[in-house]
């Protein structure tokens, strides 16, 4: 079992769950990790310590140990509901229920393999109602139609007005910041990321997004200068998405599902495309997942995911 990591550097958890100046969210972070949790709080922290702690340390040695350079890992679309929050911390649960997801994420630069060191990586995600925090009176597309997908060919002339559409922003509608954080890389490129199982909405396969930032730093103010040299999207398995849909809180979700073969943006590449490796007890996936991929980018891009969706990313040889 994974023991609970300290969250004395943790600027916001299940006892912070609106949006405070960055500066408050530091000063946070010390007074939260000595609070007492509460009995709700102790049991869903408990809940997200249900992975193998040897099965952790594993990927992140066979990942370390790998000498092989990779493909460009595809850039996708930002999407309508990302928010430059900037929060810094591992534990983005907040006060969201769901099956526990341990993310273990790594960067390595795709022309000399080695990890990008002191960068950030960036995650959001739905819930498992599929509601975005900072989106909440949006729902999860049931009661305005199915959100457009990609035009066929050609660049998109109007932002979405639902999840998932290609490029553009939604207007956020409150002040809330579950399922979203932002981490620095260590020595070997590696991050990870407490959260839970995302569930899905109108138009959609069960996805992830992501930013890698390099060239800046953090400070007081959050991540300072540089850009975000990446911006993707992370897919889980059907076979495991299968496996929540008669779980609590997914089986609640009436939404139909979008698997990944009919989700327009997901590219069909595998790891390369965004495709998480899960690690899971088969027959208990309540238990909690354990999902992890290692993304090969370009330093010196810049890429804002504000393009359009779609096509394999360009590869890089040694």
């Amino acid at each position: 079992m994974i023991m609970p990591e300290s969250s004395t550097d943790e600027p916001d958890n299940a006892l912070v769950s609106r949006m405070v100046s960055r500066r408050r969210m530091l000063l946070l972070g010390g007074a939260v990790g000595a609070v007492a949790l509460g009995g709700a709080a102790v049991a869903n922290a408990a809940s997200r310590n249900t992975a193998d702690a040897g099965f952790l340390d594993s990927v992140k040695t066979t990942a370390a140990a790998s000498t092989t350079c990779m493909s460009l890992t595809t850039e996708q679309i930002e999407g309508p509901y990302y928010i430059d929050y900037e929060l810094f911390r591992k534990d983005v649960v907040e006060d969201r229920t769901g099956i526990p997801l341990l993310l273990v994420l790594r960067v390595v630069d795709s022309a000399t393999c080695r990890p990008f060191r002191n960068s950030a990586i960036e995650i959001w995600h739905c819930d498992a109602s599929g509601v975005y925090s900072g989106y909440t009176q949006n729902g999860n597309g049931g009661g305005g139609g199915t959100p457009p997908g990609p035009p066929p060919t050609g660049t998109p002339t109007a932002p979405p007005d639902g999840p998932g559409g290609p490029g553009g922003h939604a207007p956020p509608t409150d002040d809330l910041t579950w399922l979203r954080g932002i981490q620095m890389t260590d020595a070997q490129g590696f991050v990870t990321f407490r959260t839970v199982f995302p569930g899905w909405y109108a138009g959609r396969a069960v996805h992830i997004h992501t930013k890698v930032h390099t060239g800046g730093s953090r400070t007081s103010d959050g991540y300072t200068g540089g850009r975000a040299c990446h911006t993707g999207q992370f897919y889980l398995p059907e076979e495991a998405v299968n496996a929540t849909s008669n779980t609590e809180p997914y089986s609640a979700n009436t939404i139909t599902r979008i698997t990944l073969d009919n989700d327009s943006i997901y590219p069909g590449t595998g790891p390369q495309g965004g495709l998480l490796n899960l690690n899971y007890d088969k027959k208990h996936i309540e238990r909690g997942v354990i999902g992890h991929i290692t993304m090969a980018v370009d330093p010196n891009a810049t890429h804002d995911g504000q393009g359009t969706p779609g096509g394999p990313a360009p590869t890089t040889t040694s």
